[in-house]
């Protein structure tokens, strides 16, 4: 309890917050009037972006499913969660093996208002939550929770979906995934889905720009986002749209790779020679 409270002194509902915006994206109710105007500020630029939030949590469901039923991944560390909605990383994960082990990473004090429905495990299964920043990696690989919950000597899987694009090139992300790959186990898996403006007309791009007035956010290309993860045994299609990630199993017909603008890829770590 006093975690929620402190959590709540530390939101400033005047700025907006990725999580939150997001939230109001999706359809949530838990944002603030400087959230709603951002992602409206957004949508002027990509009117679709309302499409593109809900096939990013698509994908990610899909990711999920596929790792646990392909390659019986039964621990996962989402990074980036977000604010609670249908369907998140444990409750798909748990439909398939209830005694799956999953935890959550986020840094918006809104999401640890909202714990206690990410923590909702199966019996035979378990989940958790820490407060932490991506930008400072080894803050949660060497948490205790983090350690605690998850085997570190079997395969994670990690999720990794639109939150690289909050950190800026002076913040180091390819030293940001390269830390988090050199910690995982071989036989791990990361999903990873990045926004991209490479499909965009110029002066869409231009407005996206001029809304992104603190440059917290950084789009990436196909090209950039397989850079960042050169390191993993990239499944195939490579990098591909979200909406073009196992087409077969999600709703017919797929948008457009220009209507979504969100790349993704599925990569296996290697195995140390």
């Amino acid at each position: 309890m006093a975690d929620r409270r402190n959590a709540l002194d530390r939101i400033d509902t005047t700025v907006a917050h990725p999580a939150r915006r997001y939230n109001y994206l999706l359809g949530g109710k838990d944002n603030f009037a400087a959230d709603r105007a951002s992602a409206d500020a957004i949508e002027k630029g990509m009117p679709t972006i309302r499409l593109a939030a809900m096939e990013n949590r698509y994908f990610l469901q899909r990711a999920v499913r596929f790792l646990a039923e392909e390659h019986g991944i039964r621990q996962f560390l989402d990074i980036g969660t977000g604010i609670p909605s249908a369907d998140n990383t444990h409750e798909v994960a748990q439909r398939i093996d209830p005694a799956a082990r999953i935890v959550y990473v986020d840094n918006d004090p809104i999401v640890l208002t909202h714990a206690r429905a990410l923590l909702t495990s199966t019996p035979e299964g378990v989940t958790a939550y820490i407060d932490a920043d991506l930008r400072e990696p080894r803050s949660i690989l060497d948490d205790e929770e983090v350690r605690s919950t998850l085997d570190w000597t079997k395969p994670i899987g990690v999720m990794l979906v639109a939150v690289l694009h909050f950190i800026r090139d002076d913040e180091d992300p390819q030293g940001v995934v390269d830390t988090i790959l050199a910690a995982l186990p071989a036989g791990s898996f990361v999903v990873a889905s990045h926004s991209t403006w490479e499909y965009l007309p110029a002066a869409a791009i231009e407005q996206l720009e001029a809304a992104n007035g603190d440059g917290r956010f950084r789009a990436r290309t196909g090209e950039q986002l397989g850079k960042l993860f050169a390191g993993l045994d990239l499944l195939e299609p490579g990098v591909q749209s979200v909406s073009q990630w196992w087409p077969e199993q999600a709703s017919q017909p797929r948008p457009s790779v220009e209507d979504v603008a969100f790349n993704a890829i599925v990569g296996r770590v290697r195995a140390t020679e």
